[in-house]
C-alpha cells in the first residue's frame, strides 16, 4: 500500500524501543552522553527481537548558543548508526527540543518558536543539515520532526513549519521517512489535524500513555494527575475497545490520506507492578497488530519506565513480545 503499513514494515520501523535520557531530558554531562548508552545496549536490543530505535536528541547536543553546529553532538549520532549497523537495528532520529520550544512545560524554559522567524529557521537548518549527513540512509534511518506539541493552538502554525521543514529536507533527501506528530502530546484525536502528507514517505506519529491515572500513577514531574493516586489494571477498565475508540480518529485520518501510523512512544511507570505492567501491554500490542501500527515502547532504561530495569526481569521475555 502506498506510504502505508507494507514501508514501515518491510523497512524495519515495525517494533522498537527510545533510548531516552541519553541525548535528551539529562544534564548533558559527558560522562551521561558518553556512558548511559553502550555498545551492549544495542546488542541486547537485537537479542529481543526489535528492528529499530527511537533517539531523542536535543537541539543544544547539536548545536551552541548561537546556533553553530557542535561536531561532538552529529559524532554521537554517528556512533550510535555505526551501532545499529552492526547489529542490524533501524535507527528514528527525533528532535526532542528545539531551540524556543519543548513538550516540556513544567521543566524546561524553552519558549517562543511558534512565533519567530528566526527560531524556526534555526528549526529549518537543523534539519537541513541533519538531512545532508543522515539522509543518504533512508532504507535505515528516518527524521521525526520535533517531539509532542502541547497545546491545539499551535496547530495551525506547526502545519506550516512542519510543510515548510519537509520540503527543505526533501532537496536533500527525498526518500528518508519523516514521521510528523501533531498537538496534546501527539494524541491520536489531535492527528485528524494534521496537513495532508506533503508525499507518500510521511507517516502520522501518536503518542499513548492512556489512561494517564494508570500509566504515570506517581509521577512526580506533572500536575495534570494526584501523584498519591494509585490504580490497578482492573480498577481501570482498559480494554482492547478502550484502545480502539482511542486510536479511532488516528486510524481514519491514516487511511483518509493513504498514510500509516507510528506510535513513538507508549508505556508504564516504574510504580506500577509487572503483571499490571504486563497486562496493559498486552492489550494495547493487541490493537497495534489488528490495525498495523508501528510503535517503538518508551523506554529502554531508567527514565521511570525503564523496560531494561531489573524490576521487570520476572515478565521481561513476555513483555518484549508485546512491543
Amino acid at each position: 500500500m502506498k506510504g502505508g503499513i507494507n514501508m514501515m514494515k518491510s523497512k524495519g520501523f515495525y517494533r522498537g524501543i527510545n533510548l531516552g535520557g541519553w541525548l535528551s531530558q539529562c544534564d548533558y554531562s559527558e560522562n551521561r552522553l558518553n556512558t548511559f548508552i553502550t555498545e551492549s545496549d544495542f546488542e541486547k536490543i537485537a537479542s529481543w527481537g526489535l528492528d529499530h530505535i527511537r533517539i531523542p536528541v536535543d537541539y543544544n547536543v547539536f548545536e551552541n548558543d548561537d546556533g553553530s553546529f557542535r561536531e561532538s553532538g552529529f559524532a554521537k549520532i554517528d556512533w550510535a548508526l555505526k551501532m545499529c549497523q552492526k547489529y542490524k537495528l533501524n535507527a528514528v532520529l527525533d528532535l526532542h527540543k528545539t531551540a524556543g520550544y519543548s513538550f516540556d512545560n513544567y521543566g524546561e524554559s524553552e519558549s517562543g518558536f511558534f512565533e519567530s522567524n528566526k527560531l524556526q529557521e534555526r528549526f529549518y537548518c537543523l534539519w537541513e543539515e541533519l538531512a545532508k549527513r543522515y539522509g543518504k540512509y533512508p532504507e535505515n534511518v528516518a527524521f521525526e520532526l520535533l517531539n509532542e506539541l502541547t497545546d491545539k493552538s499551535y496547530i495551525n502554525e506547526w502545519n506550516k513549519i512542519s510543510n515548510t521543514c519537509i520540503k527543505r529536507i526533501r532537496t536533500i533527501a527525498p526518500d528518508v521517512i519523516i514521521l510528523v506528530g501533531s498537538y496534546d502530546n501527539n494524541s491520536a484525536s489531535a492527528v485528524a489535524d494534521l496537513a495532508e502528507p506533503y508525499d507518500d514517505k510521511i507517516v502520522y506519529n501518536l503518542h499513548c500513555y492512556e489512561p494517564l491515572k494508570f500509566t504515570h500513577q506517581g509521577a512526580y514531574w506533572t500536575n495534570a494527575i494526584d501523584p498519591d493516586n494509585r490504580f490497578s489494571f482492573s480498577e481501570s477498565n482498559i480494554t482492547a475497545d478502550f484502545f480502539e475508540e482511542l486510536f479511532a480518529p488516528a486510524i481514519e485520518s491514516a487511511k483518509k490520506h493513504n498514510t500509516t501510523l507510528y506510535c513513538g512512544e507508549f508505556g508504564v511507570i516504574d510504580i506500577v507492578s509487572p503483571e499490571d505492567t504486563l497486562k496493559w501491554f498486552r492489550m494495547i500490542n493487541s490493537v497495534f497488530e489488528k490495525y498495523g501500527i508501528a510503535r517503538c515502547a518508551w523506554s529502554y532504561k531508567e527514565m521511570d519506565f525503564g523496560i531494561s530495569d531489573n524490576r521487570l526481569d520476572s515478565i521481561r521475555d513476555e513483555l518484549i513480545c508485546c512491543i
